[in-house]
């Protein structure tokens, strides 16, 4: 398998790919059914599909110019970690620390430093 073919499988691109596009039907098959995600504190911030479909659209739909850019990528296990720099949420840019843990080729649960 080619790097740019395990690229485009990785959840972790696809739904940053998404994201970037705000396409709401290409980035929620990233998540599983049962998806966690969390602020930096461990407090729920959505969980499961529906709460994350509804929030996502939401807020693609509200920022057409939102765009996250990866500084940084690292690896780990079922643990993948983004520094991010998003923009498009408002004046300022946001940097972010984002802890993703996988399941089955799925990303399972998401922790979001600020």
């Amino acid at each position: 398998m080619s790097s740019q073919t395990s690229a485009v499988l990785d959840p972790v691109e696809a739904q940053l790919i998404a994201y970037n596009a705000r396409d709401v039907d290409k980035f929620m098959p990233c998540f599983t059914e049962d998806c966690v995600v969390e602020d930096g504190q461990g407090n729920v911030l959505m969980q499961g599909n529906d709460a994350m479909r509804k929030s996502y659209k939401a807020m693609f739909e509200a920022n057409p110019l939102l765009h996250c850019d990866v500084v940084t990528r690292i690896r780990a296990g079922e643990y993948v970690v983004d520094e991010e720099r998003v923009r498009g949420r408002g004046p300022a840019e946001i940097h972010v620390v984002v802890v993703y843990r996988l399941r089955s080729e799925q990303i399972a649960h998401v922790r979001i430093l600020r």
